[in-house]
């Protein structure tokens, strides 16, 4: 993998896992048309992933330290029940990575006619909760909570956008707009750092491999995924208050039936 080559999958990565248009498919699509076979891109992939958590960490810093000094007050309050709630949503995509994390590997090697399909899937999604409006909610319940986890873990395929099907998931049960990018982003911090961790430690004992990626070329990915991270994360946040999903749902659409095509 090229310096070039890093620096456009990064900026890929960045962009797209806040943007609802599916950071896995495209990095599959930008992938195979550079060449990039999926053992080689591992190490890659944990890099450019550590990035964009980084970029959250200083977009929504403010809202993380007021987490955390409620939490340490230690009793039942907001914080808490963010924390809680947090927790709750995680159980799912757990159970994923625990018991079918190998069958989800299979379907990343499946080649583009799934990311097409769930490029598609993604776009009907947008469109459903860009037209739905229920009765909204001041608050994230544990309950639904627990509904954007199982969404997220559903999105784990290549394709369906992690943060579109948690955000149209929240909005259809009637969330309110302005709390639903953060803890859609919030709450995937955890899995993907744990992810990142457990394939680090793979690579580290020899049961993985990393793949001949020159320093520089993991260097200028994980730059790259980061700063397009924060850009997109803060942009995100704006257009979910604005509600604007539709054109999201529209270029997941076209993009989705050209890889279907290719």
């Amino acid at each position: 993998m090229s310096w070039l080559e890093a620096l456009i999958l990064g900026l890929i990565q960045g962009l797209t896992e806040y943007l609802p248009v599916s950071s896995s498919g495209h990095l599959a699509i930008g992938s195979a048309l550079f060449g990039i076979e999926g053992e080689e891109n591992l190490a890659f992939t944990v890099v450019v992933h550590v990035a964009t958590v980084f970029s959250t960490l200083v977009i929504l810093w403010k809202e993380i330290s007021w987490i955390f000094k409620g939490l340490f007050k230690w009793q039942m309050n907001d914080e808490t029940r963010y924390v809680i709630n947090i927790i709750v949503s995680m159980i799912p995509i757990g159970i994923v990575g625990v018991f079918f994390k190998d069958k989800v590997e299979e379907i990343f090697g499946a080649g583009l006619i799934v990311v097409g399909c769930c490029l598609l899937l993604t776009a009907v999604l947008l469109t459903f909760s860009y037209y739905y409006h229920p009765r909204q909610k001041e608050k994230i319940s544990t309950r639904d909570a627990f509904i954007i986890g199982l969404s997220q873990a559903v999105a784990v395929l290549p394709g369906l956008s992690r943060s579109g099907t948690t955000i149209a998931t929240g909005l259809l049960l009637g969330n309110s707009k302005a709390n639903l990018a953060q803890f859609s982003f919030l709450m995937v911090m955890p899995p993907i750092l744990g992810e990142a961790l457990l394939d680090g430690m793979k690579m580290m004992k020899g049961e993985a491999i990393a793949g001949d990626i020159p320093t520089l070329s993991l260097v200028v990915g994980f730059l790259a995924a980061f700063i397009s991270g924060c850009l997109a994360c803060k942009w995100m946040i704006n257009i979910v208050k604005k509600g604007k999903l539709i054109y999201f749902a529209i270029y997941c659409a076209i993009v989705g039936i050209l890889a279907l095509v290719f």
